[in-house]
C-alpha cells in the first residue's frame, strides 16, 4: 500500500513556462489531446452521483466510496438487519406452527411461478464465470499486476473447500441418492435407471452451481478491492453501475440483503449441522437426543466459534480449515479401503462421466411436461439453488479474502473444479454406500434415510468396521465443517455491517459475537419451527432479493472488464515508430545488457542511482512537459526502508490520470547466473509502476536519456489507451449521464 506523503513531499506542480491560454489562443495540451485522440473529445462532465462511464472514472472510486480512512460501524445495516431477523425468530419461536404454514405457502407459490426465475439466475451465473475464465480478461490479477498469491495452492484449495462446504453435505449425501432413487422426480423409482441417476442428481446440487456463485462473487469483490483499492464489500462491485449511490441509503439496502441472506444461509447450516452432531454425541457420549441437545450444541458452537473467528483468518480459520481438510480424506479413505472398494470406484467414475454428460440438460431442468414435480423442485433444486445463492455473499468475501494475486482464470477454474471434486468424492462414497445397502434388500435403512436422514447417515456407518471409531472421526470431521462455515460467516457479517477500508482488515471483534449469537438464535427459531424443512423453507424465501445482487453485479463486472480490455488492447495501439523493442523494456546496449546479468545492487547503490540518475530525468521530462503547457505533477514518497521514490504523474481532466512511479523492490539474489558467490541473499531492482502495478522491469544501469525515452513510451500507451477507452465505454443504461 502506497505511504502517504509527508507535508514536504506533496506534489509540486509545474506550471508551463509557455505563454498562458486565453480565448483566442487554444493551450497546446488540449490540441495535443485532440490531435492523439483522431479529431474525437469524448469527454462529459459527469455529476458526482453518475455512474464511472471510463475507467478513469474507476479510479475515482477509492475516494468516493470512502468517507474516512478509519473503519467504522454501519449502524443502519446493523439495526435494520437485527430487526428482520429478531422479528422473524421471535414471530417463529411463539408461533411455530403458523409460521411454518405461511412459509410452505410462500414456498408452494415461488415454485410455481419462479421455478423457472432460479434456475435461469444459475445457469446465466456458470456460463459468465466460464467466459470470464477463458476470455483474454482471465489473465488480470485479482490485484496490480505484479501481485502474487499469498497461500500455497494446497493451503488455499483446503480453504476454498473446507469456507465454501458445509456439515450439510455430508447430512444430504445419504438422504439425496436414496429419496431420488426410490422416488425419482420422473420415471419410475427402484429402477436401474433411477439408481443410474440417484447419486448424479446429489452430484449436480452440491456441483458447479453453487461454486460458480461463490466465485461470481469471490472474483469481484476481490477485483475491485485489491486491484482498485476499494472496499471489500458487495456495494464496492457495483460501482461501475451505481456509483457514488452505493454509499447512501441504495447501498445500505444491498448490505441490508446480502447479510440477511447471509445469516439465513448459515443459520440454516448450523441447524442441519447441529442435527446430525445430535444424533452422533448422542451414539458417542450416550446423551438424550432432542432439542435440548441440539440448542446446547448451537451454544457450544457458538463460543468456539467466538474464540476461533477472533484469532483471524492466518490462525483459527486456516488451522481449522486445514484440519478440516485431512479429516474429510481420512474418512474418505476409511469409507472407500474398509467397504465395497470395486463398487465405490467404478460407481465414481461413471457418475462423474453421467455428471459430464447430462450436466446442460439438468442445468435447464424444470420438469416443465412432469406435473406433480412442485414439491420436488422446491424441495431439492430450487432449496439448493437458493441455498447457494445465500451463501454467495458471504463465502465470495472470504474467498476474495484468501485470493488475491490470483488470475481471475486460475480463481475460476480452481473454485469450480478441485472443490467441487471433493464434493462429488464425498457424495459418491456415501451415496454409493447407502445404495449398495438398499440394494442388497436393507429396507429398514432405506425407509430410515428417507425420514430421518440424520439417523440414517449414521446408521450407514455403523455399517463398516470399526463403527465406533468411524463415527467418531465422521462427528470430528463434521464439526470442523461446521465451525468452519460458522467461522467465516461471522467474520463476513462483521465485514458486510461495517465501512472498512482497507480489504485487509476485518470488523471489530464484538460485532462478530454479536452476529455469531443472532445467528444462534434464529437457528434455535427454526429447530422449534420444525427442524430442517423450516430451513429449507426459510432460506428458499429469503434467498430471492439476492438473485438481484447476482444480475446487477454480473452487469457491473462486465462493464469493467470491457475497461481492462480497453487499456489492454491500447497498449499495443500506438504510432508505429513509437513500438517498443522487447514489449515494454526501455533498450540497453548489448554490454548494458551484460552487465545487468552479474549485477545484484545494494540498497545503497539504488538510492544513488535514484538520486543521480532518476529523479534528475524525472524532473527534466517535467519540466519540457511544462513548457509545452502540460499540468505535470512531480512528488516523492518514503518507502518502508526511508527512501523516497520519486513520481511523476499528469493529471488528465476526466481521464485516467498518467502516473510513473519509479519502486524500489527487493528480489531474492538467484543461485546462478554470472556472479558464481552471493555476499547477500536480496538484491534491489528499481521498477515502473503505473496505475494497474509493476511493469515488471527495472531501471537500474539505464542511461538518464533511456529513462527520459522510457517516460514517453509510456505516455504515448497511455494515450492510446485513452483513445480505444473512449471508443468502447459507454453509460449505465441504470444510471445514464445526468440523471440524478
Amino acid at each position: 500500500m502506497p505511504v502517504k506523503p509527508s507535508d514536504e513531499d506533496q506534489p509540486n506542480t509545474i506550471q508551463p513556462n509557455g505563454p498562458m491560454p486565453n480565448a483566442e489562443n487554444e493551450p497546446l495540451r488540449a490540441a495535443l489531446e485532440r490531435k492523439r485522440f483522431g479529431g474525437l473529445d469524448r469527454r462529459h462532465e459527469r455529476h458526482e452521483d453518475d455512474a464511472p462511464v471510463s475507467r478513469s472514472d474507476l479510479s475515482k472510486g477509492p475516494q468516493e466510496l470512502i468517507e474516512d480512512y478509519q473503519s467504522h460501524i454501519n449502524w443502519s445495516v446493523v439495526i435494520i438487519s437485527s430487526v428482520v431477523i429478531l422479528a422473524f425468530s421471535i414471530c417463529t419461536i411463539l408461533s411455530p406452527a403458523e409460521a411454518r404454514t405461511t412459509m410452505k405457502l410462500i414456498v408452494d407459490w415461488i415454485a410455481i411461478n419462479l421455478g423457472w426465475y432460479y434456475v435461469l439466475t444459475m445457469t446465466l451465473v456458470i456460463a459468465f464465470v466460464l467466459w470470464v475464465a477463458f476470455s483474454k480478461e482471465g489473465d488480470v490479477r485479482i490485484g496490480p499486476d505484479h501481485s502474487r498469491p499469498q497461500y500455497k495452492l494446497v493451503t488455499w484449495v483446503a480453504m476454498l473447500f473446507a469456507a465454501g462446504v458445509g456439515i450439510d453435505m455430508l447430512f444430504y449425501s445419504v438422504t439425496g441418492p436414496v429419496v431420488q432413487y426410490l422416488t425419482p422426480p420422473a420415471g419410475q423409482g427402484g429402477t436401474p435407471a433411477a439408481m443410474q441417476d440417484a447419486v448424479v442428481w446429489t452430484m449436480f446440487h452440491y456441483g458447479i452451481a453453487g461454486w460458480a456463485m461463490y466465485a461470481l462473487l469471490g472474483m469481484a469483490m476481490g477485483y475491485f478491492a485489491y486491484r482498485w483499492g476499494m472496499p471489500l464489500s458487495i456495494r464496492a462491485a457495483l460501482y461501475p453501475l451505481l456509483g457514488k449511490r452505493v454509499r447512501g441509503p441504495l447501498g445500505d439496502g444491498i448490505s441490508i440483503i446480502a447479510l440477511i441472506g447471509t445469516v439465513f444461509g448459515v443459520a440454516t447450516s448450523m441447524g442441519i449441522g447441529v442435527v446430525l452432531l445430535n444424533v452422533g454425541f448422542s451414539l458417542i457420549f450416550g446423551l438424550p437426543e432432542g432439542l435440548g441437545l441440539q440448542i446446547a450444541l448451537v451454544g457450544g458452537a457458538v463460543l468456539l466459534t467466538i474464540a476461533a473467528t477472533t484469532s483471524g483468518v492466518d490462525r483459527g480459520i486456516r488451522w481449522i480449515a486445514e484440519l478440516n481438510l485431512w479429516s474429510a480424506v481420512a474418512m474418505m479413505l476409511y469409507i472407500l479401503f474398509s467397504g465395497q472398494t470395486a463398487f465405490l470406484l467404478n460407481a465414481l467414475v461413471e457418475n462423474i462421466g453421467r455428471f459430464i454428460v447430462t450436466f446442460p440438460a439438468r442445468t435447464l431442468q424444470t420438469f416443465a411436461y412432469q406435473p406433480g414435480t412442485t414439491d420436488w423442485m422446491g424441495s431439492w433444486t430450487l432449496f439448493f439453488w437458493a441455498f447457494w445463492l445465500a451463501w454467495g455473499p458471504f463465502v465470495g468475501v472470504f474467498l476474495a479474502r484468501i485470493s488475491r494475486g490470483r488470475t481471475l482464470r486460475e480463481f475460476v477454474i480452481a473454485a469450480i473444479t478441485a472443490p467441487v471434486l471433493c464434493d462429488f468424492i464425498i457424495v459418491s462414497l456415501f451415496g454409493n454406500s447407502a445404495l449398495f445397502q438398499v440394494m442388497q434388500g436393507n429396507t429398514e435403512f432405506a425407509e430410515l434415510a428417507m425420514q430421518s436422514p440424520e439417523r440414517g447417515w449414521y446408521a450407514l456407518l455403523g455399517m463398516f468396521p470399526g463403527a465406533m471409531f468411524l463415527i467418531g472421526l465422521a462427528t470430528l470431521s463434521g464439526l470442523l465443517f461446521y465451525l468452519t462455515s460458522a467461522n467465516s460467516g461471522a467474520m463476513v457479517m462483521s465485514n458486510f455491517s461495517t465501512s472498512i477500508p482497507d480489504p485487509s482488515h476485518d470488523g471489530p471483534s464484538w460485532l462478530r459475537i454479536f452476529w455469531a449469537i443472532m445467528t444462534a438464535v434464529l437457528t434455535v427459531a427454526m429447530l422449534i419451527a420444525g427442524g430442517v424443512t423450516t430451513m429449507e423453507y426459510a432460506t428458499l424465501i429469503f434467498a430471492l432479493p439476492v438473485t438481484v445482487i447476482a444480475y446487477l453485479v454480473m452487469a457491473s463486472f462486465y462493464k469493467v472488464l470491457r475497461m481492462e480490455r480497453a487499456e489492454r488492447e491500447g497498449q499495443v495501439l500506438r504510432r508505429p515508430s513509437m513500438a517498443p523493442i522487447g514489449g515494454h523494456v526501455p533498450e540497453r546496449s548489448w554490454k548494458q545488457r551484460l552487465e545487468q546479468m552479474r549485477a545484484f545492487p545494494s540498497q545503497r547503490q539504488v538510492s544513488q542511482f535514484l538520486q543521480r540518475t532518476v529523479r534528475p530525468a524525472l524532473d527534466e521530462v517535467a519540466a519540457e512537459f511544462g513548457n509545452q503547457d502540460y499540468q505535470v505533477e512531480r512528488e516523492n514518497i518514503s518507502n518502508a526502508y526511508g527512501i523516497e521514490e520519486p513520481i511523476l504523474r499528469l493529471p488528465m481532466d476526466t481521464f485516467r490520470d498518467f502516473l510513473y512511479h519509479v519502486a524500489m523492490v527487493e528480489a531474492p539474489v538467484p543461485m546462478f547466473g554470472g556472479r558464481m558467490s552471493r555476499e547477500t541473499d536480496v538484491y534491489y531492482r528499481l521498477e515502473v509502476y503505473t496505475q494497474t502495478g509493476s511493469g515488471g522491469y527495472d531501471l537500474m544501469g539505464l542511461t538518464r536519456q533511456q529513462i527520459i525515452d522510457d517516460v514517453l513510451e509510456r505516455y504515448e500507451t497511455h494515450l492510446a489507451f485513452l483513445t480505444l477507452s473512449a471508443q468502447t465505454d459507454t453509460a449505465s443504461v441504470i444510471t445514464p449521464p445526468g440523471v440524478t
